[in-house]
């Protein structure tokens, strides 16, 4: 008899959902941790700020219910980490949270994998029921949103998620530095690394995306991002 409280326990901390809540703006984290956790009692949040923690989160936390993930932060370049995470991890339903929320970019979010997309200015309460919807197996979307006409930079973008979403970990974050403008050694220093292991996951990259040089990488990642005006690679190395 004395077993039965610890066999209880043990299947109620097996019952508990992980939230991945990654957004830069702490303020914005909690106001999403409680706008959600008012939703269920067996909700448990883990945060990333970057998506290198992200990346750490998933690896972490693969099984997770949910990914709630903030479109432009510090490494997502556009919708390649949407890409990534859908590919990689098909099983996490993904949320976008976003202040743009424009039809064409709210469809640019269910094409390259959201289960749905919340805009920023949504009312608490909404954006519970939102994810609640969705942790339910359901679709959450904007009050009259429609799918614009498909085009055909839509059709080229997924064929380069595709296979964005075959990188590894590290090679996935090497390719968020070349679209930030760095090159090798600023790489190598950021990720504490030998610049000829920089180099490697550079050749790798440019190997998966089909590309001969690390511009036509940036320029290929550039298909997903949101404001495609905005991809300026830096001149190739020496």
């Amino acid at each position: 008899m004395e077993s039965h409280p610890r066999r209880v326990a043990t299947r109620r901390s097996n019952m508990t959902r992980q939230i991945i809540v990654a957004d830069d703006h702490p303020q914005f984290r909690d106001a999403l941790k409680s706008a959600v956790a008012q939703t269920a009692s067996d909700l448990v949040f883990v945060e990333a700020d970057t998506v290198a923690v992200l990346l750490g989160a998933l690896e972490s936390h693969g099984s997770a219910a949910l990914l709630l993930l903030d479109l432009n932060m510090p490494g997502a370049q556009g919708f390649n980490a949407l890409a990534y995470v859908h590919g990689r991890y098909p099983a996490v339903p993904v949320v976008i949270i976003s202040a743009d929320d424009d039809p064409q970019t709210v469809a640019a979010a269910l094409r390259y994998g959201a289960q749905g997309f919340i805009a920023k200015s949504t009312e608490s309460g909404q954006i519970g029921q939102a994810v609640a919807t969705v942790l339910d197996g359901g679709t959450c979307l904007p009050v009259g949103f429609q799918v614009p006409r498909a085009t055909d930079s839509g059709t080229e973008g997924l064929a380069i998620a595709r296979r964005i979403a075959h990188l590894t970990p590290p090679q996935f974050r090497v390719l968020g530095m070349l679209c930030a403008g760095l090159h090798d050694r600023q790489i190598a220093s950021e990720l504490d690394t030998p610049e000829v292991t920089v180099a490697t996951h550079v050749t790798a990259i440019l190997r998966q995306l089909d590309v001969a040089t690390r511009t036509q990488a940036v320029l290929a990642a550039g298909r997903l991002a949101v404001d495609r005006a905005s991809v300026k690679p830096l001149p190739e190395e020496a």
